[in-house]
């Protein structure tokens, strides 16, 4: 017999749902999502991804994330598709966990067993909920007993909690049902929760974070960590470190699998991609750029009147312990500011946030995406170029192509669930146990 080789899962974004001013019909934005996502589920993508911000920023530095409740727009999606997997972002520093697990394991009712969640701490967005933006280390704190309780309240209730009459309605047996009674230093959750347990047992659960605290969460807690590494050192050191805590806590099965958001440009050729590069970074506005490179480095910085041309000077790099927000990314920056890049360089670089970004031929593409593959270090990607008119075409009709090919990527869906076809471990619910108390 022979043994199936895992292969490289992939992701896309998620389109916004949202009707607009100038639409004609209210209902366009959903149909364009419905069209999108069905055509990922053709090319047999593994899940639709949304990100999410709490705020709109006045510069317009955090791009469109943020102009949709994810669980709501992934809900309409779910009814559009049947195998592609709907992971929502959600802030574990301004949700509750009680409400979340409700939320997303309705999801996955209603998906026949393909959701996921993307637990983040958030960076933004306090000026909404009336609270001052915790540490970095408290933010994490929170999360860990987030996931902790929205995992025991999903464990805790039995497999045939709820079953289905012969009318089609469903009858549940409430002594199946059972307490968590978690006490801990941010939530008191009794439970039990008041969903049947779900398709999956758990939806998937996904986190970003790439400063130590969060590192340290993933590797607990996560079965996808979402990281940016642009550089296959860094992607090295990164997966090294995280599967060394994994370890640590006891974790096996190459757990968790490693994701990276791959920002490319496609070309048809040498000469094409280079047009395509020019073309993109002479439609940069260099005045906003300043405050977006300011963003990475943790939104204090005044680059005004600073030189395009030239470095940096180091004296103007934060300390990233004296940051309160988005530590990993302001760690991308400043090792790109002391490697002697210009304004200029750091700020087409702010363009892609601190993420992988790589442009080329989709040969070339396969080549540096299949590098990472074979290094260990990327288990899941996430695409971008669905619905860019500019391209869709390469990335459809190139891209993927090619790294089928090279049979890096799977050519069908592999499972019944998103956790199946993800190839993770099944949630074992024959091992359920009833909690007692529980305690952070």
């Amino acid at each position: 017999m022979t043994t199936r080789t895992r292969r490289l899962k992939t992701l896309t974004g998620a389109s916004s749902i949202v009707s607009t001013g100038n639409d004609a019909d209210a209902t366009f934005g959903i149909k364009r999502a419905f069209d999108l996502a069905r055509k990922a589920e053709a090319e047999k993508i593994t899940g639709l991804f949304t990100a999410d911000l709490l705020h709109i920023d006045p510069d317009g530095l955090a791009g469109t994330a943020g102009i949709q409740e994810p669980i709501v727009a992934l809900a309409a999606l779910s009814q559009a598709t049947s195998h592609i997997g709907l992971i929502a972002t959600i802030s574990t520093t301004f949700h509750h966990p009680y409400n979340l697990a409700r939320q997303i394991g309705t999801l996955d009712h209603a998906s026949g067993g393909r959701s996921g969640w993307n637990a983040v701490t958030s960076s933004v967005g306090e000026e909404n909920f009336g609270e001052q933006l915790p540490s970095p280390e408290e933010r994490y704190a929170k999360a860990a007993e987030f996931i902790e309780i929205v995992n025991a309240l999903y464990d805790a209730n039995e497999r045939d909690a709820a079953t289905r009459k012969t009318s089609g309605a469903v009858s549940i047996d409430p002594s199946k049902f059972h307490r968590i009674d978690y006490r801990g230093k941010y939530f008191n959750v009794e439970g039990p929760l008041n969903v049947p347990p779900l398709p999956q047992g758990r939806p998937v659960q996904f986190q970003a974070g790439q400063s130590d605290a969060g590192v340290t969460v993933g590797a607990r807690y996560a079965e996808v960590v979402y990281t940016s590494q642009p550089k296959l050192e860094d992607a090295i050191a990164f997966a090294t470190e995280l599967r060394r805590r994994a370890t640590s806590f006891g974790r096996g099965a190459n757990l968790p699998f490693i994701m990276n958001s791959f920002h490319a440009v496609i070309g048809e050729s040498d000469a094409d991609v280079a047009r395509r590069l020019k073309d993109k970074h002479e439609q940069i506005d260099y005045q906003k750029g300043r405050l977006k490179l300011a963003d990475m480095l943790g939104g204090e910085l005044d680059l005004s009147d600073l030189p395009l041309d030239k470095p940096l000077p180091d004296t103007l790099l934060p300390e990233v312990t004296s940051i309160n927000r988005r530590r990993g990314r302001v760690e991308i920056f400043r090792r790109y500011a002391r490697e002697g890049l210009t304004l200029r360089e750091l700020i087409i670089q702010a363009q892609e946030t601190g993420h992988w970004s790589v442009a080329g031929t989709p040969e070339q593409l396969a080549d540096v995406i299949e590098e990472r593959v074979r290094a260990g270090v990327l288990d899941v990607l996430s695409l971008h170029g669905l619905g860019n008119p500019d391209q869709e075409d390469l990335l459809l009709n190139g891209l993927l192509p090619e790294l089928r090919r090279r049979s890096v990527i799977d050519t069908d869906y592999i499972g019944d669930d998103f956790r199946a076809n993800l190839e993770l471990p099944p949630v074992n619910q024959s091992s359920y146990r009833q909690p007692s108390t529980l305690r952070a």
